[in-house]
């Protein structure tokens, strides 16, 4: 086992870790302390680390071995039911991501000084070696950015790709200038979903995670435990979580608070990263109609354009979104197998898979509320 917490924050922290809050050093030793992962959690700590002749280091991987696939969102159950039926070992396996996180983010942590192409082949060259000193029967960089994936490609990996709705903010300077974007249809109904919750007189707070006290955490996480128990699951996380994280890295959390009566009804929890919000999680013990729309969506989008952030991501699924607003945008992950007949194997199913997202991409794009003009600018202006 590698903790974070044998890694000094400030080392890992000088790394470029493109202004996301949930690669930092406070984040992963959190998951940690609070026993999040390690443990019998099935998420063990293994963080890489490269370091030059004089003991600095240069690149970094968050990373994991993983005796389960719970908790990634990229899913390969299937995979390991494949390995299973030939009498092979699937687990444990190796995968870079912040757990339970679904949000694109770097992988190949590299020095600001450093050359990032020689040092991101480097990192994976170790990867691979790891993976294989192991035998380990895969090694997986999931929700990957375009600068990793390049080297990931080059090292041959296999790419799968999937699709998320992002929100992307085109130097609008209000909600009402957002959403006179929107066809006139479309731009109805939207301003009828926010009506209804003005006239059940919910109001909402805007609360930084350290500005919140125990007591309100617990409210919050309750309401958050509570969706996982409508679905089945329990929360990956817990209050205690969300307090320390809170009280190391202030600005990192934003709650947005719905009240009825003066009473919290719902929440949505989200992570703030240098130019981009991150919506992860929400919920209510009430039910009123367009809360969830109200709460995880157009309370992000207006945060977003009064604080100049530049992106939305709210988390993974949900056709819901693109009538709101939200647009579809394609993920990336790698995985590189040991067994030369599953990779084959897989190769060909990921080609099939890969024109299966591109066609569900346009055509949920042909259903963006956006008039005809406005999309234009916007699929101009799409990163």
């Amino acid at each position: 086992m590698t903790s974070i917490e044998s890694i000094p924050a400030d080392e890992w922290n000088a790394l470029d870790l493109h202004g996301n809050p949930t690669v930092t050093h406070e984040f992963l030793a959190t998951l940690e302390r609070e026993s999040c992962v390690g443990g019998d959690t099935g998420w063990t700590p293994a963080h890489l680390t490269l370091r030059d002749a004089t003991g600095a280091l240069r690149g970094a991987v968050p990373l994991y071995r993983k005796t389960h696939s719970w908790g990634e969102f990229v899913f390969d159950f299937s995979w390991a039911q494949a390995y299973a039926q030939a009498g092979l070992r699937y687990y444990p396996k190796l995968i870079s991501m912040v757990p339970f996180t679904p949000a694109p983010g770097p992988r190949l942590l590299i020095g600001a000084d450093a050359d990032a192409d020689s040092m991101r082949h480097a990192l994976v060259k170790q990867l691979l070696e790891m993976t294989q000193a192991e035998r380990a029967s895969s090694l997986h960089l999931l929700f990957v950015e375009p600068a990793d994936l390049a080297v990931l490609k080059a090292h041959n990996f296999l790419i799968r790709k999937d699709c998320q709705f992002h929100w992307h903010n085109r130097g609008y300077t209000s909600f009402d200038d957002f959403i006179a974007t929107f066809r006139a249809e479309k731009r109805k109904k939207a301003l009828r979903e926010r009506r209804r919750i003005r006239e059940a007189g919910i109001t909402y707070r805007t609360l930084l995670g350290e500005e919140m006290d125990a007591r309100l955490w617990d409210i919050v996480f309750a309401f958050s435990a509570d969706t996982f128990a409508q679905r089945g699951h329990e929360h990956y996380l817990n209050a205690a979580f969300f307090r320390s994280f809170c009280s190391k890295r202030p600005g990192a959390v934003m709650v947005k608070l719905a009240q009825y009566e003066d009473q919290p009804i719902a929440a949505a929890i989200f992570f703030v990263g240098r130019d981009t919000l991150y919506g992860r999680y929400w919920g209510a013990q009430a039910q009123f109609d367009s809360l969830h729309f109200e709460t995880c969506y157009y309370q992000g989008i207006e945060y977003c354009i009064e604080n100049g952030l530049q992106h939305f991501e709210p988390g993974t699924q949900g056709e819901h979104k693109v009538p709101r607003g939200f647009e579809p945008i394609e993920t990336w992950s790698a995985h590189w197998l040991a067994d030369p007949r599953f990779r084959r194997a897989l190769e060909h199913y990921l080609r099939q898979e890969h024109e299966a997202v591109d066609n569900y991409i346009a055509e949920v794009k042909s259903h963006v509320p956006f008039r005809r003009e406005a999309s234009n600018d916007a699929t101009r202006d799409s990163p």
